[in-house]
Order: C-alpha cells, then structure tokens, then sequence
C-alpha cells in the first residue's frame, strides 16, 4: 500500500504488521544488488522510488511465501506498475475521485478509464456505487478484457466446492451496501468512522469472499436474494448479492482500525483529528465526520474551545476547492506548513520528498494562507488585504523582526483571520499545543511569537478549556503529525 504515513516499512506487510527493519534491510539490498548487477550498461538506470518498492514488496512475498497477497495501485491502474500480475484472483474498484489529474485526465471518465486497467480476462471484478457515465466506462473496459457482465443468476450456479471464479459469466459487479449484510435489528459496527468507509466495506467484503470461494472455504453463509432496486434500474452494471457474514468477517470490520484516517487523539486539553483526505470528496467525506466527532460536543463549561485547522497540499490538487469545503468549520486559526516534520532533513528520512524544495513547499504554504484570508473575507463581504509574500533574493524569508518561527506576510491592519505559516510540523505543532500535550515541547518564548495574531492565539491556546485541532489535506501531513503525537510509531 501507498504511500506510507511513518515508515517505509509500512508498505510492505504481512499479516497485517510492516516487516521489521531487519527483514527490510535483508530484501532491499539483496533486490538493489541484483538489479545494479544486471541493468543495461548503457542506458544504466535504477527503477524509480515506488518503482523500486513495488519489486521488493513482490520479492518479499515470494521469499516469504504467503498465502494471499493484497497490491494496492498507486496511482491510476492502466500504467501503474503493480498492474503487472496476468491473473489476480479478483479486482476491485473503490469509489471514484478526482486526483492525479495531470496523470489520469480531469475528468471522471478519462479517471474511470485508467482505474479500469486493472481488469483482467475471466477474472472477476466488483465496484462501488459510481456516477453513471463513469460506471459505463468500467463497465466498457471489462468488456474489452472480456470480462463478461452477464446476468446475476450465474451467482448461484455452484460448481464443485463453490463457483467457478474464472469462469467467462463471471462479471463486473456493483457492491450492495453494506447496510444490505445485516442480519434482522442487528446493525454492523464498523471500526473506520465516515459514511464512505462503509462503501470500502462491502467492496472488502466481495473482495474476501471471493478469495476464500477460490479456496474452498465452507461455511461462508448463503446469498441473499438481490431485490430490484429503483436507484440501480437501468444501470450499465448489475448487482451482487449480499450474503450472510461470518462470525469473523463480523468481528473484522468491528476490529478494522487504519492510522491516518478518521482518528482522534486525545491527549489531555488537546484533541486531534487527523484524516489524510486530499481530494475535494474525502474532503466532503472528512468535514463531515469532523463536525459531527468534534463539532456537535457541548462545548466546556469550565472554559473556551478553540478549533485549529491544520492544512497542507501537495501536487496538482485544487487548494483553493478543498479549503473552501473546510470554512463551515468554524476554525479559530488556520496554520499552515509544510510536509517536512523538522527543517533539518536527517531527523525525517522516511518522509523527506527530494522532488519538493523548503522554498517551493513555502511558496505553496503561503498561497495557501492568502487563498484562506480571502475565503473568510468573502464570507464576511471584505475586501483582500493580504499583500503577496516577501521574497529576498529569490528566497522566502521572514523578516528578523518575526522570528524564524513563523512567515506572516506584513498587513497594514492587524489579522482578523488568523492564518499563520510555519517552517515545518514540528514548530506548528508546538505552537497549537502551547505545552499541553505531553508528547510535544512547548514552544520557544524567545521570539518565537512577536507578530500579535501569534502571540493572542498563544494565549487563547494555553486558556482553552479545549483544543480541537484538524489535520488534514495530505497524508504526508498526517504522517509527519503521527510521528511527533505517538513517538511509538517511529520505533
């Protein structure tokens, strides 16, 4: 899986667990080795990062021989370097977005197009609820790799043990919702929080069965008659049954738990959020699992609340599209940085990006702010204020008299929206807990706060009754805040 949000290591698992650095280390050299020894002396060149990685993972799990392995594309499908496997057991499309579009197109169905890549001849495949001229581009492209979409019926055709998975009636199939697997009153808890999850569900859920069917697994409960639906009439794609769910799959979705997505932090006065959404629906998706986990709680009798976003994006994306999503939260302070968790780049290797400058991650971070302040300033019918940022000899640079701490542009008015920039998540992070939480140093008090919206929202910070800080925009962002808030995960 892609990308990691702490370790490398992340990337390649078994049994649920990255490898340890000792197996890491093994297999790294022993695929770096080989391939330096055999590559084209004179086009001489190694495979690229995610290149080099999706070779390792493949070697790993040949040498460790494992029953089943899970690949998950990294971007797109069609030209994705994982799409090298001739005959997976099953494929599998999640809900689409737009993302990657200087890669995939800009468009859902040019995006659907690279996504359906990934079918293969007689191998069968499941999707989630799509818009409609995407789904029919899936639907298109399994009919080019003769993926055939026959009629639902041939779901209860056993042959043998179960039935037959490579078989040419095998289809494209939607995914029922997973309200659909539940048994009379009882409701299906799912341990990820977020109404899109539960479309992840029932996709894993099809994904699951059909490797154990392939194993000739018994006892996976009967299939439930598929009802004709008034949404999915006229649909290019027919619907799979739902079925009854084991005991484990039951307590598998119960137990599910995935870092970087929808968690919270609660650590004393300071509550994080942290969600890796960075594409304008997961970001819909994120605001609405943060109003209702941190927005709907009374605010403290004791005391204040004050609400922090904490924001960075990286690439192509539309910055300006996803913060506008995230201004009916209210937030007190907007800070912004880079994905960098500290501006030396030896105390975070796994997470440095050599294709992104300090200078061009601040150019971005800065944008950021301005494109923030004027959202909030349109709402309240004002006029910009912001002046572009200082630049001293081709450089962003804070001005001596701000500290170098944090980059606020000069304004001939104080801030009435604060958004604050920072160096990198280490120095944002400290600044937001103000102390209050035990995994992170307080701030410097030498100079670190001398402009007056840094300095008041120290204050209001360290007051708070409570904080309730977003993280979101990028999982590098999230990544590089999880390794500073649970030190455990460095280890």
């Amino acid at each position: 899986s892609s990308p990691h949000l702490v370790q490398v290591r992340e990337r390649i698992r078994i049994n649920g667990q990255p490898i340890s650095k000792d197996l890491f280390n093994k297999y790294f050299w022993l695929v770096y080795n080989r391939l330096e020894e055999t590559k084209d002396p004179v086009h001489a060149s190694m495979p690229a990062y995610f290149r080099f990685l999706t070779i390792m993972a493949f070697h790993v799990f040949l040498q460790e021989k494992v029953d089943l392995a899970v690949v998950e594309v990294g971007i797109g499908g069609t030209y994705d370097c994982t799409n090298i496997i001739r005959t997976p057991v099953v494929c599998g499309v999640s809900s689409l977005g737009i993302d990657h579009t200087s890669i995939l197109g800009d468009t859902m169905e040019k995006i659907a197009w690279q996504k359906g890549g990934i079918f293969k001849p007689g191998v069968p495949a499941f999707t989630v609820a799509q818009p409609e001229r995407p789904l029919e581009v899936l639907r298109e492209r399994a009919q080019e790799r003769k993926v055939s979409c026959g009629c639902v019926c041939a779901w209860g055709v056993p042959h043998g043990r179960g039935l037959s998975l490579l078989s040419p009636q095998c289809p494209l199939y939607l995914c029922p919702e997973l309200d659909d697997f539940e048994e009379g009153c009882q409701a299906l808890e799912l341990g990820l929080a977020g109404a899109h999850q539960r479309s992840n569900a029932a996709l894993a859920l099809q994904l699951a069965r059909t490797w154990l069917q392939r194993r000739g697994c018994q006892g996976l409960g009967e299939l439930k008659e598929v009802l004709p639906s008034t949404e999915l009439l006229g649909r290019p794609v027919p619907l799979a049954p739902a079925f009854r769910l084991t005991d484990a799959m039951i307590q598998g979705l119960r137990d599910t738990e995935w870092l970087g997505r929808t968690q919270v932090l609660s650590h004393g006065p300071v509550t994080w959020y942290l969600d890796g959404a960075h594409t304008t629906s997961s970001i819909q998706a994120c605001v609405r699992w943060f109003r209702q986990a941190a927005l709907n709680q009374d605010k403290p009798h004791d005391g204040s609340e004050v609400r922090v976003l904490l924001f960075n994006a990286t690439g192509d994306r539309d910055t300006a599209a996803l913060l506008k999503l995230l201004v009916p939260c209210h937030f007190d302070y907007a800070v912004f940085c880079p994905n960098f968790t500290e501006v030396s780049v030896a105390n975070n290797a796994d997470q440095q990006n050599f294709n992104v400058t300090l200078e061009n991650a601040l150019t971005r971070c800065l944008e950021n702010q301005r494109t923030w302040t004027r959202l909030l300033e349109e709402k309240v019918g004002q006029d910009p204020w912001l002046p572009s940022p200082v630049r001293v000899g081709g450089l962003l640079q804070p001005a001596p008299a701000r500290g170098s701490l944090l980059l606020v542009p000069p304004s001939p008015r104080p801030l009435n929206s604060p958004a604050l920039v920072f160096l990198c998540l280490a120095q944002a992070l400290r600044w937001v807990a103000q102390g209050r939480d035990p995994h992170l140093a307080a701030p410097a008090a030498s100079g670190a706060h001398p402009h007056p919206a840094a300095s008041s929202g120290a204050v209001l910070l360290r007051e708070a009754a409570a904080v309730r800080v977003l993280v979101t925009g990028s999982l590098h962002l999230v990544g590089g805040a999880l390794r500073l808030l649970d030190p455990a995960l460095s280890q």
